[in-house]
């Protein structure tokens, strides 16, 4: 095995032993893409049913990345105690129970219900994504975990690029002048019942199937627990939950205001005729992962990760000066980009954690709460400027990933105190 920062490429992916629980993980991976990318058609859509400004159509992201945060911590310190696949089973129930809690909603009409849906339906993502992302770098050599982070993320992008197919056909279809508020609400009962029974499907699988412990997983005799003032002294976490932090703000900022972008830019364009440009903003990314999981066998992760910053910056640029539709296609291409930030963040971050894994798995999962935050701050632009000038805001966030990419994430050469 290779042990400087050249990149073996005969390291396997991982080892046969793992092989059927990664592909069930990675499933979930899947799964979860609907809960997120799904909020892209729901900011137009009750924009339009509630009659909201920006800035009230984006509480939708706040709610959701708000549960992912505030779910992180204990989803860490739970699976400390109960392990790996009862935290997930508990996720994937509590997305149920959110997913369903859209009926009720959808009956009182009331848009702070359907926040409220939304925040537990995130809190039981943020207990997978917890558990499910150091899990797949563990699941085979540490020196192939950055690539099989982005193989299992690049299903999760798949599910992103059909997520707006699914919601412009069955959300999307009483968004004409003229419709009534009551049969705009509705359209979204189906698809979230229909996401609720699958991860009640999923979790059934799972409760069946045996996850195994690996040893990078099992405690220490004993039997302390991480603190987060000791995680944090490794730099490349704490570097990594800023980068995280501000890529997720980026990410989701530009996905929830592609459509209002280009029915600024083209006055008249419908919803649906706006969210095919949100549908090849999601292709990309999904090409993205799985280009970027082949380039990473020849290109080491962090100089990877830092071209592709550079491009979506370049991306963000186009759409701030170009004229046409040219900046809108800027947003479609930032979508390329983004693919493969998120799972190599998460990996250089957790990379040579040892006992402190979970815990800054926990913390890399509460980073997500940017976007709540940036997609508030562009909906604020946006009403006191325009949506255009909006698109500022990711470019800051570009920067810093860069930075962490060619800098931040690298390791001290000195050890840090591990548990006891």
């Amino acid at each position: 095995m290779a042990t400087t920062t050249k990149i073996d490429r005969d390291i396997p992916l991982t080892e046969r032993e793992y092989l059927l629980p990664l592909v069930l993980i990675t499933s979930l991976f899947f799964l979860w893409a609907f809960g997120v990318n799904l909020n892209d058609i729901l900011i137009p859509h009750f924009k339009k049913a509630f009659q909201l400004t920006d800035l009230q159509s984006s509480l939708i992201q706040a709610a959701f990345f708000g549960g992912y945060f505030l779910a992180a911590l204990p989803a860490g310190w739970l699976m400390e105690r109960i392990g790996y696949k009862k935290g997930i089973l508990t996720g994937l129930m509590i997305c149920a129970t959110g997913a369903l809690l859209f009926i009720p909603a959808a009956e009182s009409l009331l848009y702070v219900f359907f926040l409220f849906a939304l925040f537990i339906l995130a809190c039981g993502q943020s207990f997978l994504e917890v558990a499910a992302n150091p899990y797949v770098t563990i699941l085979g050599p540490a020196e192939s975990s950055e690539r099989r982070l982005n193989l299992a993320q690049s299903f999760n992008s798949v599910g992103a690029v059909v997520t707006p197919y699914i919601g412009a056909a069955f959300i999307l279809t009483n968004t004409q002048a003229g419709a009534a508020a009551t049969d705009e609400v509705k359209t979204v009962i189906g698809p979230y019942v229909v996401i609720a029974g699958v991860f009640l499907l999923v979790a059934v699988m799972i409760f069946l199937t045996r996850l195994p412990e690996t040893e990078r997983e099992v405690k220490d005799e004993g039997g302390a627990h991480p603190k987060l003032s000791d995680a944090l002294r490794h730099p490349q976490l704490a570097k990594g939950v800023i980068a995280q932090f501000v890529y997720v703000g980026a990410q989701v900022g530009v996905g929830s205001f592609i459509i209002r972008f280009a029915e600024y830019l083209t006055p008249g364009t419908s919803d649906k005729v706006a969210a095919d440009y949100l549908k090849y903003h999601w292709l990309g990314f999904m090409i993205g992962r799985f280009a970027g999981s082949f380039l990473m066998k020849y290109i080491p992760a962090s100089k990877l990760l830092s071209l592709f910053a550079g491009g979506a910056f370049l991306c963000a640029c186009l759409a701030l000066v170009a004229s046409g539709t040219l900046p809108v296609w800027g947003l479609v291409m930032i979508g390329f980009f983004h693919s493969i930030m998120f799972p190599t963040i998460f990996a250089l971050g957790i990379k040579g954690l040892g006992p402190y894994t979970k815990l800054g798995s926990s913390l890399l999962v509460m980073a997500i709460i940017g976007g709540a935050i940036f997609p508030a701050v562009m909906g604020y632009v946006s009403d006191l400027t325009s949506i255009r000038t909006a698109f500022a805001v990711p470019l800051f966030c570009y920067l810093y990933i860069w930075y962490f990419a060619a800098v931040g994430s690298r390791q001290e050469s000195h050890p840090v105190t591990e548990l006891a």
